[in-house]
Order: C-alpha cells, then sequence, then structure tokens
C-alpha cells in the first residue's frame, strides 16, 4: 500500500490522513466545492474536488465517481471514516472492482450488520440476549400495529437500516402508535433510503454501553474495553467516557466476552463497535447493534489503551496480524486500561435556542491545550465560515484523568479556557453537565438529560466568573 484517500471531511479526514501519514504512506483527500477552504483539504499531499453539479453532501456520497477518480490518481486503498458512505457495500464493491482496498469490513459483513433485525438473529444465534422486538424489518402500519400491541408500551422504533439516532421514536401508548411510526419511518427514507423499521421493548432506565473491538483477517480478535455512551439528546450522543463508570467488573467481562462471541460468529475484521443496552436497576443487558466502522468516540479508547484504533484499520486492511511484529498488539489478557477518558462534541448549536444550529464567521477561535487534552477538529479557526451544509460539530474534546474526578476536573478548565466568538457553541451546556453531581458519579441513563432540565439552564456560575463559556 502507498497511497491512501481519505473519503470523508473535516476531523475525521484529518484523523485518518494523520494515521496514514504516520504509516509512511501518500495521501489524498477529497473535497466538495463547499469544503474548497476546509482544513483536511490542506492536511493531504493531493487533494481534489469531487462532486461537480452536485449538492454538498451528494458530493461525497458519489461512490463510483470518487472510486473512478482514485483509480485514475493512483489511490491503493479508501477509508470511509464514519458517516457517508461508511456503511455502505456499493462503496466497498466498487473499490473491489477497482483493485482498491476498502479500510473496513466486507461488502457482505456491511450487509449482514447494516441490517439491524439480521444482526439482532445473529445475537439470538451466538446466544447473546437481546431487547424483545421483531425478528424482521416492518412495513405495514396494520401489521406493526398489531407486533406493537404484542410488545407493550412503552417502546421504539427504529430504522432497520440505519443509526445516529435517526429514524428513531419513544412511543409511550397505542394512541401515539401510528403517527410516531410514520414519523420514523419518513425520517429513516430521508436518511438512509429504506423507511424499514423495527420494534423493540423501551428499556426506560437505560445504560449505553458499546464494546470497541478490533479483528484481523487472521481469525484474531480483541475488544478494547468498553465506552459509556448514555448522555444522549434526541439519541445522539453528546459525551463519552472510557471505561464506564461504576460498572461491575462481572458486567464489564459478560459484555466484551458476548461482543468478542458475536465478532467472531460474523467472521467480523477490521474496527467495530458491539452496543449493548444494561437496564440501570436491574443490570440486566441487551445486545442492540453493531457499527462496523470507526466511531466519533473513538477517541477515548485510544487515550485509556494507548492503542491507535485509525492506525491499526490501516494495518488490518494491510493483511497484517494484530499480534505480529509490525502490529505487536498484546494479547488480551494484556490490553492496558490506563485511567478514564472522556469526549465531549463540541458543536455550533445555541443551547438557549433549543439547540437551533448556529452559522456564520468565526471572528475568534482560541483553543485549550495542555497535559491530558486531546482535540480532534476540521472547521475550527478564527475566519473560518461555519455554514448551514453539513453536521455542526466544530472539535471534538477528550480529557484524561488518573480517575474520573481528575478528568471531569480537567474537561471543566478545558471548556472554560475555549474561546469561541462569532457563533453560537454548545459549551455552556457541556460545562453543565462534567461539573453535574450525577454525572460524575457515573448515575446517569439515556433519559438522564431529559429528566434534568436544569441541565440547560445558563446562569453563569459565580466561581466561574472567567470563564470563556459565558463568552461564546
Amino acid at each position: 500500500m502507498y497511497k491512501l484517500l481519505a473519503l470523508n471531511r473535516s476531523e475525521i479526514a484529518i484523523r485518518i490522513l494523520r494515521a496514514a501519514n504516520e504509516l509512511g504512506l501518500r495521501t489524498v483527500a477529497v473535497y466538495s466545492q463547499e469544503d474548497s477552504l476546509a482544513l483536511h483539504r490542506f492536511k493531504a499531499d493531493e487533494a481534489y474536488l469531487i462532486g461537480q453539479g452536485k449538492g454538498p453532501v451528494e458530493a461525497y456520497l458519489d461512490a463510483e465517481g470518487i472510486v473512478a477518480l482514485a483509480r485514475e490518481k493512483g489511490v491503493d486503498a479508501i477509508h470511509p471514516g464514519y458517516g457517508f458512505l461508511s456503511e455502505n457495500p456499493a462503496l466497498a464493491r466498487a473499490c473491489d472492482r477497482a483493485g482498491i482496498t476498502f479500510i473496513g469490513p466486507s461488502a457482505a459483513l456491511l450487509e449482514l450488520l447494516g441490517d439491524k433485525t439480521a444482526a439482532r438473529r445473529l445475537a439470538q444465534k451466538a446466544g447473546i440476549p437481546v431487547v424483545p422486538g421483531t425478528e424482521q424489518p416492518v412495513r405495514n402500519p396494520k401489521q406493526a400495529a398489531k407486533i406493537a400491541g404484542e410488545i407493550g408500551f412503552p417502546l421504539i422504533i427504529k430504522a432497520a437500516f440505519g443509526g445516529g439516532g435517526r429514524g428513531m421514536r419513544v412511543v409511550e401508548s397505542a394512541s401515539d402508535f401510528a403517527g410516531r411510526l410514520e414519523e420514523a419511518r419518513r425520517e429513516a427514507a430521508a436518511a438512509f433510503g429504506n423507511d424499514a423499521v423495527f420494534l423493540e421493548r423501551f428499556v426506560r432506565r437505560a445504560r449505553h454501553i458499546e464494546v470497541q473491538i478490533l479483528g484481523d483477517r487472521h481469525g484474531n480478535i480483541l475488544h478494547l474495553y468498553e465506552r459509556d455512551c448514555s448522555v444522549q439528546r434526541r439519541h445522539q450522543k453528546v459525551v463519552e467516557v472510557a471505561p464506564a463508570v461504576g460498572l461491575a467488573p462481572a458486567l464489564r467481562a459478560a459484555l466484551a466476552d458476548a461482543a468478542v462471541r458475536l465478532a467472531r460468529a460474523a467472521g467480523y475484521y477490521n474496527a467495530g463497535t458491539v452496543e449493548f443496552l444494561v437496564d440501570a436497576d436491574s443490570d440486566e443487558w441487551y445486545f442492540i447493534e453493531v457499527n462496523p466502522r470507526i466511531q466519533v468516540e473513538h477517541t477515548v479508547t485510544e487515550m485509556v489503551t494507548g492503542i491507535d484504533v485509525v492506525c491499526s484499520q490501516i494495518q488490518v486492511a494491510q493483511g497484517l496480524a494484530l499480534h505480529g511484529p509490525e502490529m505487536s498488539l498484546p494479547p488480551q489478557a494484556q490490553i492496558p486500561l490506563y485511567g478514564y477518558a472522556m469526549q465531549c462534541r463540541i458543536t455550533t448549536e445555541d443551547p438557549a435556542n433549543g439547540f437551533v444550529p448556529d452559522y456564520g464567521k468565526l471572528s475568534t477561535y482560541r483553543s485549550p491545550a495542555g497535559f491530558g487534552i486531546r482535540l480532534d477538529g476540521g472547521s475550527a479557526y478564527s475566519g473560518a465560515v461555519i455554514t448551514p451544509y453539513y453536521d455542526s460539530l466544530l472539535v471534538k474534546v477528550t480529557a484524561w484523568g488518573r480517575d474520573f474526578r481528575q478528568a471531569c476536573q480537567r474537561m471543566d478548565r478545558c471548556l472554560r479556557e475555549f474561546r469561541v466568538r462569532g457563533v453560537k457553541t454548545n459549551i455552556p451546556f457541556l460545562e453543565n453537565v462534567v461539573n453535574d453531581s450525577e454525572f460524575q458519579a457515573g448515575q446517569v441513563t439515556t433519559r438522564w438529560l431529559e429528566e434534568n432540565a436544569a441541565l440547560f439552564r445558563f446562569t453563569p456560575r459565580r466561581d466561574r466568573a472567567t470563564s470563556a463559556t459565558w463568552r461564546t
């Protein structure tokens, strides 16, 4: 492998380019017309405009066109990052036809795990508990209403062929079901091109725990411990922590073992995440899905294990073995776990106005630094123009500490050190989260934000008079 193309934009494209550079590869970026001044364009050895005549998002979804460009430019491998085409089997197949290495699992695995009902059936076959629900996607409203009555309320409707919180609705009663079903199907069709959904019993007080897995083409599979992604707003992750605070050792071991068993049952390779719900009242746990790609929150796993997940993805795609002389990853029992790390997603959203995205020019951008702080950004610099075309993520901040209390203190300091002017950000909200006593005690569930309206209040604390948050 000589030349790698990052088929993505902003921070994840830069993350991929940096990993490839460290492995001695020549790097290629692609960018839409709207991204002409985006930082990822300037981080690569080569950069090419894509999507002429297409929309800002569609430019990054043209699998055949981008693969043709890659072949023309002598690209050996394509890394899709997350979002866009990362879970689309068509990209993996287009790469195969062009003789280009796809950095991810095979098209067959993407198809298997992209269908969440098929993944549920695979988990059941592997002896892993799943949330009671439908075994096949449902499209017929009458059939769905009948099944909903059998499952009982509350229940949750989920897109069968997608993730990221889209196409997902909680239904509290039968009278609400038809309307919520239509909303979920419409959103799923818009986001994933498929309106199929499935139904599950709703676990009201659940922790969202995911296990990072890494497999090679030689049958070796490792888990890199778990992340707690319970701090969510509208089913979108906001703050992620590794490892999960207060998780019983036996439960941690059970979830990790289940993730590895499922990966083996699927014949999985490359990086992926197996996701679970843990009932906060009973510690019962259930498999929910597999994400066959890199995750936004992979940074916290890297901070606590010291293992570079993106470099590992590229090396696995090169055919290297996890425990071979080139990768040299330790056996499972010796995978390290150092302290705690948390990631906050800083977005250009106005928390005082229902988190409405904000757009405009960054007149000032000054970022924090210091021991134990990692920044992953791609749109943040003074003079940058924040457009409405893409996700509102500005920069990811990861803070590490010897214990969780220190990680929280470091993140608080880090958030207060930011200076962002020109657009609104969610920094005030994030400060409230990381300083909350329940959060610091690890006592949060996926409904925690909904149940704690005080976290959405923005009166500056007297002892934080110099906080950057209130100057945002």
